[in-house]
């Protein structure tokens, strides 16, 4: 009988998910989940290697409008044709996307959480009516133009400027790393004015404006890359956002996007923690797989209380922001702990998987190149903890 009931106990044991994490969801929430993964499934998985591969991304217009036409596009937004769906529901929705890929996920958190969201909090009617219900859509594709080539952690040097003439501003700058940029339809460009700092909805089209491709990374290959140049760009008054001035109008967005990667990262991490436990399995080394070695399952089991710790953290997170809100440190705290030990579990499954651990037959390097990106995106490892550091002592070090 003892046997039987250590069995029984086993049985109901998901090695994904130690601490039954999921009893902690709704049936609304795991149907979310759900359709999220049946989307990534069928449209993106059986591809996303060979993209990554390529570098490319080549059905990114089809993709958004599939993305789109389920809601997942500015889907924790109101309003405007945006499904109004809760923190939770968007977290468990980047969870799914960063376990098929993190570039994936990027193009979903660029165009809900940064240009979506800046036109959402920051914009004038104008400016919601003309592009919400579009990008909800997936019709247009947007970017978020804050980095720049010498300016990313310090963005309040950033050198693109913004000056009046007449009615008109005239932009001139440069930015970096920008997700989507090439295929933008619109972007908000972040500009230095006498003013302060200010934010503006620059159309692709427009002249002087252009977004050409980053090639040769080793990361986040299935995900457009750009710079964004602005020589000259001519905008109406109109196109300036009306009231937010100074860093809290970027900042503000890019805590929207950080959270995305709190769960983002954990679905990262258990891709990886998937892949290394089938092999175990399945690899039999002096005569018995090595799941049933101890330094195997060492590993095994700090990968999946680490999993369980970090996807713990990140519905933590998302019921205070349904709830009481989130000050920026805890966004930081989410950030720094989740992106930092997915990518610590994605390199003990690639040690599991061996030689196979770099070949993309399996996911696992996949992941963990593309963490080195997420790590270092939405704020350094460096600059959260600064920022974790300040709320901690009352005292800024950041200079």
């Amino acid at each position: 009988m003892s046997t039987m009931s250590t069995a029984s106990r086993r049985s109901q044991t998901d090695p994904l998910d130690l601490l039954a994490i999921d009893d902690l969801l709704t049936s609304d929430e795991k149907a979310v989940r759900a359709s999220v993964r049946q989307v990534c499934d069928a449209s993106i998985e059986p591809y996303i290697a060979d993209w990554f591969e390529r570098g490319e991304l080549p059905v990114v217009r089809e993709l958004a409008k599939e993305l789109g036409g389920v809601g997942l596009l500015g889907m924790h937004l109101e309003g405007y044709g945006c499904a109004g769906m809760s923190a939770v529901d968007y977290g468990l929705a980047c969870l799914e996307l960063e376990a098929t890929d993190s570039g994936i996920r990027s193009l979903v958190s660029v165009q809900g959480s940064l240009a979506m969201y800046a036109i959402w909090r920051h914009g004038s009617e104008e400016q919601k009516q003309e592009w919400l219900p579009r990008m909800a859509a997936g019709e247009a594709i947007g970017c978020f133009g804050l980095t720049e080539p010498d300016h990313g952690s310090d963005p309040a040097g950033m050198r693109t400027r913004a000056r009046r003439d007449g009615d008109d501003w005239i932009l001139d700058g440069r930015k970096m790393w920008i997700t989507n940029g090439s295929v933008a339809d619109v972007a908000v460009v972040w500009a230095q004015t006498d003013e302060g700092i200010r934010g503006f909805v620059v159309p692709a089209g427009t002249p002087g404006f252009s977004a050409p491709l980053i090639k040769h990374k080793l990361s986040l290959r299935a995900s457009l890359t750009s710079e964004l140049v602005l020589d000259s760009v001519r905008l109406p008054a109109s196109a300036a956002f009306p009231e937010v001035r100074g860093l809290r109008g970027p900042l503000s967005c890019l805590n929207e996007a950080r959270y995305g990667i709190v769960w983002g990262a954990m679905g990262a991490a258990r891709s990886a923690l998937r892949a290394a436990l089938e092999y175990a399995g399945q690899r039999v080394q002096f005569g018995k797989p090595i799941a049933a070695y101890q330094l195997t399952q060492q590993k095994l089991a700090h990968m999946g209380v680490e999993l369980a710790n970090g996807t713990l953290l990140a519905l933590h997170l998302g019921r205070r922001k349904d709830g009481p809100g989130l000050r920026p440190e805890q966004i930081s705290t989410g950030k720094l702990n989740n992106v930092t030990k997915a990518l610590e579990i994605c390199r003990t499954a690639r040690t599991i998987l061996g030689a196979n651990g770099i070949s993309l037959e399996y996911p696992v390097i996949r992941h963990m190149n593309n963490l080195e990106s997420v790590l270092t995106y939405e704020g350094t490892a460096e600059m959260h903890t600064l920022v974790i550091g300040q709320a901690m002592t009352g005292h800024a070090a950041f200079r």
